[in-house]
């Protein structure tokens, strides 16, 4: 196995680990779905549900991981993950806000602080998967 198929072996295994929690304890996730794309929020944008935006993430997860496998998806996987991390950016922007809203616990404050710059590397790393 060369490094180029364990970096991308990898990427899956971080990728397949996330969307099972998905499903397992979507409420973790909850914060990161901002409200103004959720329908039980009443947001202006809203098309589903937290919960269904959480399980549709933990999907698209899976078939990242899947696809990032396979040397002849590789590229159109690492340049979709690329995306899809580029895409949660908002995410954590919005649940950075409400972390250190009135309402934000301790907790959270330090969870999305570290959660949103995380986003970069990540994006760096899926985006060297496309060579």
């Amino acid at each position: 196995m060369n490094g180029r198929t364990l970096s991308a072996a990898a990427m899956a295994a971080l990728l397949s680990v996330s969307a099972v929690n998905h499903f397992r304890n979507p409420r973790f996730y909850n914060q990161v779905v901002p409200r103004s794309i959720c329908t039980d929020t009443q947001g202006r944008f809203g098309v589903l549900t937290r919960r269904q935006w959480v399980h549709l993430s933990g999907g698209l997860e899976f078939a990242a991981a899947a696809a990032l496998l396979l040397p002849a998806t590789r590229r159109a996987a690492a340049t979709a993950t690329a995306a899809m991390y580029v895409g949660f950016i908002a995410g954590h922007i919005s649940a950075l806000e409400r972390a250190f809203s009135p309402r934000g616990s301790r907790q959270a404050r330090i969870i999305h602080s570290l959660r949103l710059p995380l986003q970069l590397p990540l994006i760096r790393w899926a985006w060297s998967l496309r060579r």
